[in-house]
C-alpha cells in the first residue's frame, strides 16, 4: 500500500470519526479505495436505487463483466417489481423500456415474462415471485445476494477490507509531530499557543515575560503565586453552600492548555511503565500534542480530545424487566433512616452555643471490601453512621467533632466559631477495611479504626489538611506503606502518612478547588488521577513535583473518576457549570475519550454521581432515577427508579460482588437494592457484627494461601481480603478428620470452548462411556463436547488435558438444533431436566414442557412423548431397560412411560407438589421419589405400588424456600440414596428410610445449589449457591476441601461467573464438571503429579 494510499484510509477514519459519512463515501468513490458494503446495504433496505447505482458506478460499470451485469439487473429488477407492488404501472413501464432493456439480448425470454408481469393486478400470481414476500424481506434478499456477487467479483477484490487502524491514528501522528516541533523550539513555553497546523509550531515569547507569569512545576510555590491564589480563594462557606456554586464556576480560571515542562524523572518513570500515554517521555513536554490541547481550535464540530461514537441517536425508554439482566440489583430490599439518632448540642464543638439546623441527607456512602453487608455513610449534619444492612440496624454513629482543640489553626477556629455547621464530603474504606477516612466540608481528614469484632471505631488520626473544604479522600500504599490522600478548596492534593499524620507530599498545579481522587497503581507505578471544579485532569506519580500529564475533562466538567474492578478501564462523569452531565470511558493509554455513554439528562443542581459494577454496568443518578449501561455500549441500557423518591441526583455505590446497591433517597434515607445473588446474601448472611469474631474453618481451602493463621481455626488475614469478597461469608463445620490443605498449583482445570450464546446452564450429565459431556442450558438449547482418542489422549475420555469437540452445528449445514420448546409462560418457572440413556446413543430432555427424545450421535431431535402440559421436571431412565423412563410432573405425579411401545404403563400419585427427584435401584428394585413437599416415597418398580414414605428432616432455623428442589441418588451398591436439599446433604437407607447421615447447613451462610456422588460414591460434590465448591466425604459427610471460583475462573470472570450445578465423570472418581451461570463448562481434576483426591476413610453406616 502506497503513503498516499495510507493517507486516503487515515483520512477515511477521520471522517467516520467525525460523522461525515457522506464524505468518507464520497472519498472512498472517487478514490476507488475502499467500497463500504455497510453503506450499500443501508441504501438497499432504504430503497434508493439511484444512489446505488450511483455509489456502484465509481467502481464497475454495467457492462464491465459478468459479475456487475448481475448486480445492475438484480438492483432494476427490484427497482421494476417495487414499482408494480405500488400499482406505479408509468414508472414500471419506463425502467423495463430504459433501465432492463440492456438486458433483454441475451434474455429474451425472462424480457418478456418481466413484460407480462405488467398485466397482472399482483405480481406474485406468477408461479416465480409466489414466494416474493413484502418489500422488506426482497430487499434484505436482494442485499444477501448482491453481497455474494461483489464479494466474487475480482473488481472488489481488496476495496472491501478497511486496513486495521488504532483510534484516532491522524490525530495522533498531528500530535507527534506537533510534539516534535515544540521540543525543538529554541525556547519552549510551558503554556504554549497552537492556533493553526498550516505552519510549523515556533514558540514566540514576549520580551516582558517573568518567570511568574509561566511557572514551572517546581516554582508554583513561589511567593507571588502564594498571594495570588491566597487573594483569589473564595471563603470556605462559599464553596460548601449549593447555592454559591453557580458564583464559584464564574470565578474559576480557565484551565491551562499546556502540560507541565518536561521532567526528567517522569521519561524515568514512564519509559517502561506508561500510566496514561505511550509517548508519556516526549509528550509531558507541551499540552499541546494532547488531544485535549489547542488542536481543538481547528476542529469546529468537537474537541479534538473526544473519541465520537458513531451512533449518537437519542436512547429509547426501555423497560428494566426485558433489558436488565437478573444479575443488576434493582429489587428494593432494605430502607436505612438515616440521622434517626440525631445529635445533641454536646456532640458540636463547644465554641458555638447555637445549636444549628442541619439536615441528615446522606451525602456520601461506602460499602467495606471485605464484610459486603458493611455500609459506611456521611451525611449532611456531619454525622458518620455504619449500618448491617442485612439486619437493617444501624451498628454505631458518630459526629464531626475536633478531638483537640488547641490543634487547630486560629482561622479555622474563628470560622467555626461564625457558624459551627460542617458537612461530610466524602467517607471511604481502607482496601482492607480497617481503616476508614471522613473528610469535611471544613478543613478537617479523620481517620478511625474499626474493630469489627466488637462494632467499634476508634480515633485514629486527625489532620487540618486543607484550607476550607476537603473534597475528597483516597488511600495509596506504594512501598507497602499505607498512605491517604486528600484534596481540596485550596486547589492542593496532599499525602499524609496515616501511622503519624507526617505530611509526604504536596501537589500544585490546579487553577481551581480540587474536586476528586482516583489513585491506582499500575506496573508497580502509584499515581494519582485529580480533577478539578473547572475541567482539569491532572495526573501525579510520588517524588515528582509537577503533575505528570494534564487533560481536559469533557466540556470542562467537575467530575469523578474511576477505575473498572480491574483495574484495566478508566471512567469519570460529572456535570459543568451549564448542567450539562457526561458518562465517558477513556483510553487512559493515549489521553482521549473512548466511548461517550448516552441518556444523561440536564442537572439541576451538584454533580452527577456514579458508580461501576463488577465490570458490567455503569450507574447513574440522574433525573430522579438510576440510570444503567452496559460499559461496552454507549446507549442508555434501562432506568431504576428504586420505588421512587429519589433525588435529582441521588448517590448510587455498589458493593465489591455488585449484588448490592446502595442508593440515597429523600426524607434522609438510604434504599438497599439486590439482585437475586444479593437477596440470598442477605437473608442468610451472618450478623456483621460477630461475624468475623466467630467465623471458624476446620477445612482448608483451595483459593487461600498454603500456610493457615498462627491462631487455629481463623481465618488468615490475607484470605479474608482477597478471597471472601466473592464468596458469602460461611464456616465449614469442624471435623479433626479434615485432609490436608490442596493448593490452587495442585489443581487442574479446562473452560470447554463454546462459540454458542447461551445462558445458565441448568443440568450437565455425562455419558456412560465417559467421553461426552452434555450441557442443557436455560434456553432450552443442548451443547455436546465429545474427546477423541488421541496422542495426548490415548482412552478419548473426558479430560482436562486436552481440548474437546463443541458438537453444535451452524445453522443451516445440518438443520436442526437440539432445542427443548419453551413454555410462553413464566420463564422463571421452567424446571429443566435432561437423562442419558445407558448406552449414551439417547438423551431425554424438557424445559418446562414436553419431554422430548434426541439422538445425540446423528445430533437430531427424534420426537415428544409427552404433552407440554403438565410440564415434565425430572427423568429417570430405568437401569436396565432404556425403554422405560419415569417422568416427575409439575402436577405432583410421576408417569412411568414405555418408549418402544409408546404407552404409558403407570401414573403414580403421593406428593402434593411438584416432584423434583427421581432414581432408580436395580438391586432392590424399587424408584425413589422426592418432590417440593419434602417428602421421599419408595416405590416398588415391578407392581409400582407404593412402599414406604418420610418427610426430610429438617432444622428449625433453616426452613425451606419457595423455590427448595430436593433431589435424590443411588449410591453405587444401590442401598442406600443420597438426598440433596438446599439446607442439608443427608445419606437414606431404602428398607426402612432411615437417615443414617446428615450434614446441616447451620453453620453455613449459603445454601446448596446442586450435589452428586462420585461414581465411587466415596465424595460428594458439592456446590453452594455462593459459587464455592466443597468436596465431603461420603463416611461422614465432613467437607474435605473447598474450590473457589476464582481457582478455575480467570481474574475477569470470578467477580460475578459461578457454578450451578456439578456432574461425576462415570469411571474417573476425581473428576468432576460444573456447569455455570454465563452458559460455561469448567472439567476439573487433581493435579497430574496427586492424580486423586486424598484417600477418604472408609464407609460406614452408622449416623453423625
Amino acid at each position: 500500500m502506497s503513503l498516499s494510499k495510507d493517507l486516503i484510509f487515515l483520512i477515511l477514519q477521520f471522517c467516520n470519526e467525525e460523522n461525515l459519512t457522506k464524505t468518507a463515501h464520497m472519498l472512498g468513490q472517487e478514490t476507488g479505495f475502499f467500497f463500504d458494503m455497510g453503506h450499500l446495504e443501508a441504501l438497499v433496505l432504504g430503497g434508493k436505487w439511484d444512489e446505488i447505482e450511483n455509489y456502484l458506478s465509481g467502481f464497475t460499470g454495467v457492462t464491465d463483466s459478468r459479475y456487475s451485469k448481475k448486480m445492475f439487473f438484480e438492483i432494476r429488477k427490484q427497482k421494476f417489481l417495487e414499482a408494480l407492488d405500488r400499482q406505479d404501472r408509468k414508472t414500471a413501464l419506463e425502467i423495463l423500456m430504459k433501465d432492463l432493456q440492456v438486458f433483454a439480448e441475451p434474455n429474451k425470454v425472462l424480457y418478456a415474462e418481466m413484460t407480462q408481469l405488467l398485466t397482472f393486478d399482483d405480481f406474485r400470481e406468477h408461479p416465480s415471485l409466489a414466494l416474493y414476500g413484502d418489500t422488506l424481506t426482497a430487499r434484505n434478499r436482494i442485499m444477501k445476494l448482491l453481497k455474494v456477487v461483489i464479494e466474487s467479483s475480482p473488481q472488489f477484490h481488496g476495496r472491501l477490507d478497511f486496513p486495521e487502524l488504532t483510534k484516532s491514528r491522524l490525530r495522533r501522528l498531528i500530535n507527534q509531530s506537533l510534539n516534535w516541533q515544540h521540543i525543538h523550539c529554541a525556547k519552549p513555553q510551558q503554556e504554549p499557543e497552537i492556533k493553526t497546523l498550516f505552519a510549523d509550531h515556533k514558540c514566540s515569547i514576549p520580551e516582558d515575560q517573568s518567570v511568574t507569569q509561566m511557572p514551572r512545576p517546581s516554582e508554583t510555590t513561589s511567593a507571588a503565586n502564594q498571594d495570588q491564589s491566597v487573594t483569589q480563594m473564595p471563603r470556605p462557606s462559599e464553596t460548601t453552600s449549593a447555592a454559591n456554586q453557580d458564583q464559584s464556576f464564574t470565578q474559576m480560571p480557565r484551565p491551562s492548555k499546556s502540560i507541565s515542562a518536561a521532567n526528567p524523572d517522569h521519561r524515568q518513570i514512564f519509559s517502561s511503565s506508561s500510566i496514561v500515554t505511550d509517548d508519556i517521555a516526549s509528550a509531558s513536554t507541551s499540552k499541546a500534542v494532547q488531544d485535549s490541547g489547542n488542536l481543538s481550535d481547528v476542529n469546529t464540530t468537537r474537541d479534538m480530545n473526544e473519541k465520537v461514537l458513531s451512533t449518537t441517536a437519542p436512547c429509547q425508554d426501555q423497560d428494566a424487566s426485558v433489558n436488565l439482566s437478573d444479575d443488576f440489583p434493582k429489587t428494593v430490599e432494605r430502607v436505612l433512616t438515616i440521622g434517626a439518632n440525631p445529635p445533641t448540642t454536646s456532640d458540636y464543638p463547644t465554641i458555638s452555643s447555637n445549636y444549628p439546623t442541619v439536615n441528615y441527607y446522606p451525602t456520601t456512602m461506602d460499602f467495606h471490601p471485605v464484610q459486603q453487608t458493611l455500609l459506611i455513610v456521611g451525611d449532611g449534619g456531619g454525622g458518620v453512621e455504619l449500618w448491617d444492612v442485612s439486619s437493617g440496624k444501624m451498628l454505631f454513629r458518630r459526629t464531626l467533632m475536633m478531638w483537640e482543640v488547641e490543634a487547630f489553626s486560629a482561622e479555622f477556629l474563628k470560622s467555626m466559631g461564625e457558624d459551627p455547621r460542617i458537612s461530610v464530603n466524602r467517607v471511604l474504606w481502607s482496601s482492607d477495611g480497617s481503616l476508614f477516612g471522613v473528610a469535611s466540608s471544613k478543613n478537617i481528614v479523620q481517620l478511625y479504626s474499626y474493630h469489627n469484632n466488637v462494632n467499634h471505631a476508634e480515633n485514629h488520626l486527625e489532620i487540618e489538611a486543607h484550607y476550607g473544604s476537603v473534597n475528597d479522600l483516597a488511600f495509596s500504599k506504594p512501598n507497602n506503606q499505607l498512605l491517604v490522600i486528600t484534596c481540596g478548596e485550596d486547589k492542593l492534593v496532599k499525602v499524609w502518612n496515616t501511622n503519624n499524620g507526617a505530611r509526604q507530599y504536596t501537589f500544585e498545579g490546579h487553577g481551581a478547588p480540587v474536586y476528586s481522587l482516583c489513585a491506582h497503581v499500575k506496573e508497580d507505578v502509584h499515581f494519582i488521577f485529580s480533577t478539578s471544579t473547572n475541567g482539569e485532569i491532572k495526573a501525579w506519580v510520588y517524588e515528582n513535583s509537577g503533575p505528570s500529564v494534564s487533560y481536559e475533562a469533557p466540556s470542562k466538567c467537575c467530575m469523578r473518576m474511576l477505575y473498572s474492578a480491574n483495574g484495566k478501564r478508566l471512567f469519570s462523569c460529572g456535570t459543568n457549570k451549564d448542567g450539562d452531565s457526561y458518562l465517558v470511558e477513556w483510553n487512559e493509554n493515549d489521553g482521549f475519550i473512548e466511548r461517550t455513554y448516552l441518556g444523561l439528562g440536564k442537572c439541576s443542581s451538584g454533580v452527577v454521581e456514579f458508580d461501576i459494577s463488577r465490570n458490567n454496568y455503569v450507574a447513574a443518578g440522574d433525573s430522579h432515577v438510576i440510570k444503567v449501561w452496559n460499559v461496552n455500549d454507549a446507549q442508555l441500557l434501562t432506568v431504576v427508579n428504586a420505588g421512587g423518591d429519589l433525588p435529582a441526583s441521588p448517590y448510587v455505590r455498589f458493593n465489591k460482588n455488585g449484588t448490592l446497591l446502595a442508593v440515597s433517597v429523600d426524607q434522609n434515607s438510604i434504599k438497599i437494592l439486590a439482585n437475586d445473588g444479593g437477596r440470598i446474601f442477605l437473608q442468610t448472611s451472618l450478623d456483621a457484627s460477630t461475624y468475623l469474631s466467630t467465623r471458624e474453618i476446620a477445612g482448608n481451602s483451595l483459593s487461600g494461601p498454603a500456610n493457615s493463621s498462627p491462631i487455629d481455626g481463623i481465618v488468615p488475614p490475607e484470605k479474608t481480603a482477597e478471597n471472601l469478597a466473592s464468596m458469602e461469608h460461611h464456616k465449614i463445620l469442624g471435623n479433626p478428620s479434615t485432609s490436608k490443605v490442596v493448593q490452587i498449583s495442585r489443581c487442574q482445570s479446562l473452560r470447554l470452548p463454546s462459540e454458542v450464546k447461551t445462558n445458565k446452564v441448568c443440568r450437565l450429565a455425562y455419558t456412560q462411556a465417559g467421553n461426552m459431556l452434555v450441557a442443557l442450558v436455560a434456553d432450552g438449547i443442548h451443547l455436546l463436547w465429545k474427546w477423541s482418542e488421541s496422542d495426548s489422549n490415548l482412552t478419548g475420555q473426558t479430560t482436562p488435558k486436552c481440548t474437546p469437540q463443541l458438537w453444535q452445528p451452524r445453522s443451516g449445514q445440518s438443520g436442526v438444533v437440539l432445542k427443548n420448546s419453551l413454555p410462553s409462560g413464566d420463564a422463571g418457572a421452567v424446571s429443566p431436566c435432561i437423562a442419558l440413556t445407558n448406552n449414551g446413543f439417547y438423551a431425554l430432555s424438557a424445559s418446562g414442557g414436553a419431554v422430548s427424545i434426541f439422538n445425540l450421535n446423528l445430533y437430531k431431535k427424534m420426537k415428544s412423548i409427552t404433552p407440554p402440559t403438565p410440564a415434565a421436571t425430572c427423568i429417570a431412565c430405568h437401569p436396565t431397560n432404556n425403554n422405560v423412563i419415569a417422568v416427575g410432573m409439575d402436577d405432583s405425579t410421576i408417569i412411568v412411560y414405555s418408549v418402544r411401545s409408546e404407552e404409558f404403563i403407570s401414573r403414580l400419585q403421593g406428593h402434593s407438589k411438584r416432584i423434583t427427584g427421581l432414581a432408580f435401584s436395580n438391586t432392590l428394585n424399587v424408584l425413589v421419589s422426592s418432590g417440593a413437599d419434602s417428602q421421599i416415597v419408595v416405590w416398588n418398580s415391578t407392581n409400582w405400588e407404593r412402599e414406604g414414605s418420610t418427610m426430610l428432616q429438617m432444622s428449625a432455623d433453616w426452613l425451606p424456600t419457595e423455590v427448595s428442589e430436593t433431589s435424590v441418588e443411588y449410591q453405587r451398591d444401590e442401598k442406600c440414596f443420597l438426598v440433596v436439599h438446599e439446607t442439608q446433604i443427608a445419606i437414606y437407607e431404602t428398607t426402612k428410610l432411615e437417615c443414617v447421615k446428615q450434614w446441616m447447613i447451620k453453620n453455613f451462610c449459603a445454601r446448596i445449589s446442586h450435589a452428586t456422588f462420585s461414581c465411587d460414591s466415596e465424595w460428594i460434590y458439592t456446590i453452594m449457591k455462593d459459587g464455592i465448591v466443597l468436596i465431603l466425604s461420603a463416611s461422614d459427610l465432613s467437607p474435605k476441601y473447598e474450590i473457589d471460583p476464582s481457582t478455575f475462573l480467570t481474574s475477569d470472570l470470578s467477580s460475578h461467573v459461578f457454578p450451578v450445578v456439578v456432574a461425576a465423570h462415570p469411571q474417573n472418581p476425581n473428576q468432576l464438571a460444573l456447569g455455570l451461570n454465563d452458559g460455561g463448562v469448567v472439567v476439573i481434576e487433581p493435579s497430574e503429579s496427586d492424580g486423586r483426591w486424598c484417600e477418604p476413610p472408609k464407609a460406614t453406616t452408622q449416623p453423625i
